[in-house]
């Protein structure tokens, strides 16, 4: 009998250090209901059509900490730390380029990452 108790006892631990709490939960963030609330917006420079100024919109409730733009031609990916992750971008040729911005959104201790896309063409 004290075996049999030992080993629920030893059980019971083992379940009580492994198991989801209340705070695991708040951590947890839903890349596709993030993705729904994430928009990739652009537009064309005044005085310049290859100068395109890039932005997120977000409009959840969890914290954008960086946007990774890849611009689509080419040229490295440019990093930004701000909740709107704004950057402008000057193309050297004109075409059509698909952009993707990998915006980082993270609640509590936890994070995802949602990658919007957008094809925009430079005259």
């Amino acid at each position: 009998m004290k075996k049999i108790t030992t080993i629920l006892m030893l059980t019971l631990m083992f379940f009580m250090n492994n198991s989801c709490s209340k705070s695991d939960d708040a951590a947890i963030v839903d890349c596709f209901g993030e993705s729904i609330l994430t928009e990739l917006k652009h537009s064309a420079d005044a005085g310049n059509s290859k100068i395109i100024n890039y932005s997120i919109q977000y409009s959840g409730s969890n914290s954008v900490g960086s946007v990774k733009w890849n611009f689509g031609d080419g040229t490295p990916v440019q990093t930004v730390s701000s909740a709107t992750g704004a950057v402008s971008h000057t193309y050297t040729t004109a075409g059509t380029f698909e952009v993707k911005a990998d915006v980082a959104i993270s609640k509590g201790g936890g994070s995802c990452t949602v990658s919007p896309k957008k094809s925009v063409t430079v005259n």
